[in-house]
C-alpha cells in the first residue's frame, strides 16, 4: 500500500554530490531513513490495521466502544490532516532542519501511541490521536526528503523503489504482530506501537543532515505556492468551510442532511458573491471571485478522491464485516493442516474471556423472557471474542438458562464446544494487501507500462468495484457460507489488484498534466485527493455501517454504494481523459 509515502519537500532540489549509479550512490542517510520508516509503519499500521475493531470492542473487552458515527469521524478527520499537515511541516523541515524534525516527530508519537491505549472516552482518544497524526505529518516530508537528496538520477527508480519496499514491508509486519498482542491484551498493541518509535531513536543519533544551504522557505510562500497549483484565497475558504460543516455532521454536531443543506447554502452565497464582485477591479482577496488556478489538476484530484475513498473501506469497513459476519471457518480448517499452532495464532481465542462471557450473559438473560432475547444481539456480542457462533446454538443456550441452572462445569464445556466457531482475526486477512503489494507490484507495473495511463486507472477502478460487488453478492447469500473465508480472501486480492494499477498510475498522471517543470511541486498537492478521501471514506463508512447494515440489516446497499463510487470515479476519469483531447496532450 502506498497510501502513506509522504509528501515531497516544497525546497528546491539539490544537485546530488555522488554521480554512482545502483546501490553505491546511495549514502548513509538512505538507510537510516530506510530503516527509520520501517519502524513508523509498524508503529502506524499496528494500529491502523486494528483501529475499526479495537473502536467498536466494548470497554470491558479492552476496548473503547465508540459508536459507528464516532469510528467515522475519527477514521476520517484525523487522516484528513495528517496528509494536508506535510504541506506545512514539509517547509518547517527545509527550514529548521531534517534531523530536528524527525526528533520532534518521534518525541511526539512516542507517548502518543502509548497514552491512545489508556483512554476510552470519545474527546481524549480524538486529541491524543490528532497528536499521533501531528508527529506523522512532521515524519513524511523529511524522511522522503533525505531520499531525495541521497538519490541521483542514475539511482534514483532503485531508490524509491526500495522505499516503496520498506513501506509495504512495515505495512505487512505491524499488523502480524499487532493480531498476536491483542491476544495478551489490547494496550499491548498501543505500548508497542510506542515502542517502535522510540527504536528511531537510534538510527536518528547516526543520522547526518546533508551539508546544503538552509532553505528560507516561508509558510506565505507556502501558502502562495498552493494558490499558484489549486486556486485562490476565495476558493480555499469554498473548500474549508465545506470540509468544517462536513466534519461537524461526522461528529454528530449537525445530521449530515443538515450539513448537505449548509453547504448548499453556502456555495449558493458564494455563486452571488462572485456575482457581486464581478465588476471589481480590487487586489484584495475578499473582492476577488473564487478561481480555480488549474482546472484539469484539480478536476483530478476531484476525481481520485473518489478512489481513495472506496479504497480505504478495506481498512475502515471490511474488518468489522468480517468480524460481524463473515464465517471464516473454512480457513480455521485451512490452518489447521499446518498444526494446532498456525490455528492458535491466526484464530486465538481466549477461552477464559468467553467462560465469563457466557457467565455474565446467563445472569443476565436467565430472568428476562425468552420471546424477548435478541439472539442476533447476543451473536454480535460475541463475535468481540473471536467467535461466530450460529444463531441456533445460541438459542439452544438461552433455553438451557431459562430451564436449568448455567453450572461452572457446563459452561466450561459450551466453551469447548463453541470453540469451533472461532474465527480468523481480521487483520490477518486485511493484511493480504500488503504481501500481494509487496510479491506483485513489480509485476503489475512492468506488464501496465505499456498501456495509457487513463486506461490503467480505470481498469483499476473496475477491478475495485468488482470487489465490492462480489461482496454483494455475498450478503445477498448467493455464495455459500461454507467458503466465506476463501471468498473475503478473494475479495482482498481484487482490492490490492485495483491498488496495484490505480495507485502508481495516478502519481503518473500527474507529470501528465502539470505544467513544464512544476511536476514535483504538483506531486505534494496529489495527497490532497488522499486527504479528502480518507474523510469521506471514515463518514460514509462510519454511517453506512450503522445504518444499512446495524439499523436496517441490508449490508448488499453499503456494497452497492462503494461499488458505485468507484464505477463513477472510473466514468469521471473517462470523461476527463475526453476533455484533455482538447488539448492534445495524451492520457
Amino acid at each position: 500500500m502506498n497510501n502513506n509515502q509522504p509528501l515531497k519537500s516544497t525546497a528546491p532540489k539539490q544537485p546530488s554530490k555522488t554521480v554512482k549509479g545502483g546501490w553505491q550512490g546511495f549514502g548513509l542517510a538512505f538507510y537510516i531513513a530506510n530503516t527509520m520508516e520501517i519502524f513508523e509503519r509498524l508503529a502506524w499500521y499496528g494500529f491502523f490495521a486494528v483501529s475499526s475493531v479495537y473502536m467498536t470492542t466494548p470497554i470491558e473487552q479492552g476496548g473503547v466502544g465508540f459508536s459507528d458515527a464516532q469510528r467515522g469521524a475519527v477514521q476520517g478527520i484525523i487522516p484528513f490532516f495528517l496528509y494536508l499537515l506535510p504541506v506545512i511541516t514539509g517547509a518547517l523541515a527545509d527550514r529548521y532542519g531534517y534531523k530536528k524534525m524527525f526528533a520532534a516527530s518521534f518525541i511526539l508519537m512516542a507517548p502518543s501511541y502509548y497514552f491512545l491505549g489508556q483512554v476510552t472516552e470519545f474527546r481524549p482518544f480524538f486529541m491524543i490521536l490528532m497528536l499521533v497524526a501531528f508527529g506523522a505529518s512532521c515524519f513524511k516530508p523529511v524522511v522522503v526528503g533525505t531520499i531525495s537528496q541521497n538519490t541521483n538520477d542514475s539511482n534514483r527508480g532503485l531508490g524509491f523503489g526500495i522505499f516503496y519496499t520498506m513501506v509495504n514491508l512495515g505495512g505487512f509486519i505491524g499488523p502480524l504482530v499487532a493480531g498476536y498482542l491483542r491476544a495478551i491484551s489490547w494496550d499491548a498493541v498501543f505500548i508497542m506501537s510506542a515502542v517502535w518509535i522510540l527504536i528511531n531513536f537510534i538510527p536518528l543519533a547516526f543520522y547526518r543532515e546533508s551539508s546544503r544551504e538552509r532553505d528560507e522557505t516561508s509558510l506565505k510562500l507556502v501558502l502562495q505556492q498552493a494558490q499558484h497549483v489549486l486556486g485562490n484565497s476565495r476558493f480555499a475558504l469554498l473548500l474549508f468551510v465545506s470540509v468544517v460543516i462536513l466534519m461537524a455532521a461526522g461528529v454528530s454536531w449537525l445530521s449530515y442532511s443538515q450539513a448537505f443543506l449548509f453547504i448548499a447554502i453556502w456555495l449558493a452565497l458564494n455563486w452571488i458573491w462572485d456575482k457581486a464582485l464581478s465588476s471589481n477591479q480590487s487586489s484584495q482577496w475578499f473582492y476577488q471571485p473564487v478561481r480555480v488556478s488549474n482546472r484539469d489538476f484539480a478536476l483530478y484530484l476531484a476525481i481520485l478522491t473518489g478512489f481513495w475513498t472506496v479504497y480505504n473501506q478495506l481498512f475502515y469497513t471490511l474488518p468489522l464485516f468480517i468480524r460481524d459476519y463473515i464465517d471464516t471457518q473454512d480457513l480455521v480448517a485451512f490452518m489447521a493442516f499446518f498444526g494446532q499452532s498456525a490455528v492458535d495464532f491466526f484464530a486465538y481465542v481466549d477461552s477464559q474471556a468467553l467462560h465469563s462471557k457466557l457467565q455474565a450473559l446467563a445472569a443476565q438473560y436467565s430472568a428476562i423472557p425468552i420471546a424477548d432475547v435478541s439472539l442476533e444481539q447476543i451473536r454480535l456480542e460475541l463475535v468481540h471474542l473471536k467467535v461466530n457462533v450460529p444463531i441456533d446454538e445460541i438459542a439452544l443456550f438461552i433455553e438451557h438458562i431459562h430451564t436449568s441452572h448455567f453450572s461452572e462445569e457446563q459452561s466450561r464445556q459450551l466453551v469447548a464446544n463453541w470453540l469451533v466457531y472461532r474465527q480468523i482475526n481480521p487483520e490477518y486477512l486485511i493484511n493480504l494487501d500488503f504481501a500481494a503489494i509487496v510479491l506483485l507490484q513489480i509485476i503489475v507495473s512492468v506488464k501496465c507500462q505499456h498501456f495509457k495511463v487513463i486506461s490503467v486507472l480505470i481498469s483499476g477502478l473496475i477491478v475495485t468495484a468488482g470487489a465490492f460487488l462480489l461482496l454483494l453478492l455475498m450478503s445477498t447469500d448467493l455464495f455459500a457460507s461454507t467458503l466465506g473465508g476463501a471468498t473475503i480472501v478473494a475479495v482482498i486480492l481484487l482490492i490490492a489488484l485495483g491498488e496495484m494499477l490505480t495507485s502508481p498510475k495516478s502519481q503518473e498522471y500527474v507529470a501528465s498534466i502539470a505544467p513544464k517543470g512544476n511536476a514535483a511541486m504538483f506531486m505534494g498537492y496529489y495527497f490532497v485527493s488522499m486527504a479528502l478521501g480518507f474523510l469521506f471514506a471514515g463518514f460514509l463508512s462510519g454511517w453506512s455501517y450503522g445504518y444499512l447494515v446495524k439499523i436496517r440489516q441490508q449490508p448488499e446497499l453499503m456494497w452497492l454504494l462503494f461499488a458505485f463510487i468507484a464505477l463513477i470515479t472510473g466514468l469521471g476519469f473517462y470523461l476527463l481523459a475526453r476533455y484533455k483531447k482538447d488539448s492534445n496532450r495524451e492520457v
